[in-house]
């Protein structure tokens, strides 16, 4: 199958907090250097790497580097990545929004972009005078767009304000409609940015829905990018990891999350230690720690291991009625199961969780003091990663085989 998208040594450097040099020296020796002498711009050489938690060594920085890869037409590829891992940046290349430093991006086809809410978008015309200035933008003639215009008023669900401006939709009809003239007007390569978090979800839904029906149905191509690794999961067929404006990882979608949440994972430990409370909650989690059986430090277990989470909580204050949360998550943020016991006055609590009920893949713990009723006192997320192994189970032998997320407590009669 040929290749709808070949991005060839793409690299984007940003002077830190500033549009171009913005220095007559620097600007003039730009110039100097690559119209009068034929050398490379001489602030290629220069520039530290995109890495946001670090500090800056330099004024410049490469939101990308040497980004290399083609996507097949016809494939739905995910863009995964921390932020400010160069995510938007690859896409707003390919969508023109701005040019590479270096390299060239080669696409087969016509491009729709949906980066933010109200792309392409002029606040002052309304809804219908928008829909037709897009799809002239975008080379279709006015009875293309006239077929299509009822399709993409009645997916974006704002026929009602289909003659209003568009600066008086709210953020969530914006994005319906740039996403539905997107869509519905059969480009040959979509690019998504995570602006469909602002619909709702019988939005998003149908979305992913469509999305799908894109690639799958017409042999379209997909560029997608969200941090739910569900719709990810669901929606692509492979997968390409940016790790401080590199690649770090390229594959099918399910072994590029994998490897996103393994690198996560690394940053996270079996122990968790906070000196400082939360904000100003007069309860908090000071300390959590992750062992087997045993009693020793452990991420990785067995269905048929017992898993020992051990939480310290710093009480300044006891309040009637205080509960604790703990709550298992999967790799995608979906909430296994919980646990809850009252607080009281004690400060030490043990649970031990027998995981023959979970299937094998990568969790976290999800805890949560509270009051019902009332905002949390602390809440912690993707606490103590760890890993469950099929050890035992009468499926361990179908490796490649997803049979769920849980084993539930089924017998044959």
């Amino acid at each position: 199958m040929s290749a709808a998208i070949r991005f060839e040594n793409i690299s984007k450097q940003y002077r830190l907090g500033l549009v171009s040099t913005r220095t007559l020296s620097h600007d003039l020796n730009r110039w100097w250097q690559m119209n009068i002498r034929g050398k490379q711009d001489p602030y290629l050489t220069v520039g530290s790497v995109n890495d946001r938690a670090a500090k800056a060594d330099s004024e410049y920085v490469w939101a990308l580097r040497d980004i290399n890869f083609e996507v097949e037409q016809g494939d739905v590829v995910g863009i995964i990545g921390k932020n400010g891992a160069g995510k938007s940046t690859l896409l707003k290349i390919l969508s023109k929004v701005t040019a590479p430093t270096t390299g060239c991006i080669k696409a087969r086809g016509r491009i729709a972009s949906l980066l933010e809410v109200g792309t392409g978008f002029h606040p002052e015309m309304t809804g219908r005078e928008n829909i037709y200035m897009n799809g002239a933008i975008m080379g279709m003639t006015k009875a293309e767009i006239n077929r299509k215009f009822d399709e993409i008023v009645d997916f974006s669900g704002v026929e009602r304000y289909i003659d209003t401006p568009v600066k008086r939709y709210s953020s969530g009809m914006t994005v319906r409609l740039g996403f539905a003239v997107a869509a519905f007007l059969e480009p040959e390569i979509l690019v998504v940015d995570e602006v469909l978090a602002v619909g709702d979800a019988e939005f998003q839904k149908k979305a992913i829905g469509k999305m799908q029906d894109i690639s799958h149905g017409d042999g379209r191509t997909v560029l997608f990018v969200s941090h739910n690794m569900g719709s990810m999961s669901k929606l692509c067929n492979k997968g390409v990891l940016l790790q401080n404006g590199y690649i770090g990882y390229r594959g099918g979608i399910d072994e590029t999350i994998d490897y996103y949440l393994q690198d996560a994972d690394n940053n996270g430990s079996s122990i968790y230690l906070r000196e400082r409370k939360a904000k100003d909650a007069p309860i908090w989690i000071k300390k959590a720690i992750l062992t087997n059986s045993n009693g020793d430090l452990s991420a990785n277990f067995g269905t048929k291991d017992s898993i020992i989470l051990k939480i310290d909580l710093e009480i300044k204050e006891n309040i009637p009625l205080t509960n604790l949360l703990v709550t298992i998550v999967d790799k995608n943020q979906t909430r296994i199961g919980s646990i809850n016991t009252r607080v009281d006055d004690k400060c030490e609590f043990i649970v031990e969780i027998k995981p023959e009920f979970l299937t094998r893949g990568k969790y976290s713990f999800l805890i949560h003091v509270y009051q019902p009723g009332l905002s949390p006192y602390d809440v912690l997320e993707n606490l103590c990663p760890f890993s469950v192994i099929d050890s035992g189970t009468s499926l361990s032998h179908l490796e490649t085989f997803n049979y769920g997320m849980i084993f539930p407590n089924m017998n044959w009669l």
